[in-house]
């Protein structure tokens, strides 16, 4: 999950710049996460300590606030359903770009029919859509819950999933996806 975590905010424009400050800072190369050896302990480590830095992973702070240390962590395979299910977290921007439903289906509808939130250009959404019906892959999103039966939060990939639902016709079958499941997650 770090490593997909970190592999999707190096090519952001508002996370990108921090991560790459932070590994230049302690002298790593950015191979450390586009390139990640999940086998090595130590560099798993320091995948961890910079999510933990910027995003406060293990910290219980920022996005993982309030996500337990003992989450289980799953690859699975997500279906166009279950993605219409999965909520994004308690946040204004997301809350208000869905209309309330904190639903990246209804965010998409509501950035086809021109809605903008707080003068936030929607462009971050349409660039991905268009990627999308051009080919492109993503890394997976990551979402959590409180077991196999309870509702989904997406914990990562809010604007890759509302651009596909824009692009909706380009989201798989199945969409490879990362689940982590701890008991108090449905509260996000």
């Amino acid at each position: 999950m770090v490593a997909i975590f970190l592999q999707a905010e190096l090519a952001s424009p508002r996370y990108g710049p921090i991560i790459r400050t932070i590994l230049e800072r302690d002298g790593r190369g950015r191979e450390i996460i586009e390139v990640p050896d999940l086998a090595n302990a130590a560099h798993n480590r320091i995948r961890a300590q910079v999510l933990g830095e910027y995003r406060g992973y293990r910290r219980n702070a920022d996005v993982f606030a309030g996500i337990p240390p003992d989450v289980r962590w799953f690859r699975a395979l997500a279906t166009k359903n279950d993605l219409e299910k999965a909520r994004y977290i308690d946040y204004d921007y997301w809350t208000e770009l869905s209309g309330g439903s904190r639903l990246a289906v209804a965010a998409a509808e509501r950035i086809k029919q021109g809605i903008k939130v707080f003068g936030v250009s929607n462009d971050s959404f349409l660039h991905i859509a268009d990627a999308l019906r051009a080919g492109a892959s993503f890394p997976e999103l990551i979402l959590v819950g409180p077991d196999e039966r309870g509702p989904l939060t997406l914990l990562e990939g809010h604007t890759r999933l509302t651009g596909y639902f824009i692009a909706s016709e380009s989201i798989p079958p199945l969409l490879p996806v990362i689940v982590g499941y701890a008991p108090g997650l449905e509260c996000m």
